[in-house]
């Protein structure tokens, strides 16, 4: 039998693995039920891709230097997936306006309509500092 500290410590140690493990669990369902088909036999992440390949021709360096500035917070593990929803939104705008290019406007309303809520405050401030008027995307907030 365990006694003392040493019970302790398993029963810790326990804890944390089942907390962890449902943490991941939670993330690779999310990750599955986004791979999952959809109506017309495409999945969220087949249209994103799709979206990002069929516009990939009309990004340039300069909006994607911005995208890359606007993901910046983003955590190393996640910034791919989230490089990857964005950008599939901003090509499914893109082919909806029927654009010739990727513009800032683009990107930047792209950027407010594939985030949640909480990081519109972050993109309000990066738009601050790079003296980027927000009046004209209240609407998108």
């Amino acid at each position: 039998m365990l006694h003392g500290w040493w019970l302790w410590v398993i029963v810790i140690w326990s804890v944390f693995m089942v907390i962890f493990m449902a943490i991941g669990g939670f993330f690779m369902f999310r990750k599955f039920l986004k791979k999952l088909p959809k109506n017309g036999g495409k999945s969220d992440f087949d249209v994103e891709v799709e979206n990002v390949d069929l516009t990939r021709h009309l990004w340039n360096q300069s909006e994607k230097d911005l995208l890359e500035d606007l993901i910046s917070p983003v955590p190393s593990l996640f910034r791919d997936v989230a490089r990857m929803k964005i950008a599939g939104k901003i090509g499914e705008l893109a082919q909806r306006e029927k654009v010739t290019s990727i513009s800032e406007v683009l990107v930047i309303r792209g950027y407010i309509l594939a985030t949640p809520q909480p990081d519109h405050q972050f993109l309000r401030k990066k738009l601050r500092e790079k003296n980027i008027e927000i009046t004209e995307y209240q609407d998108y907030f």
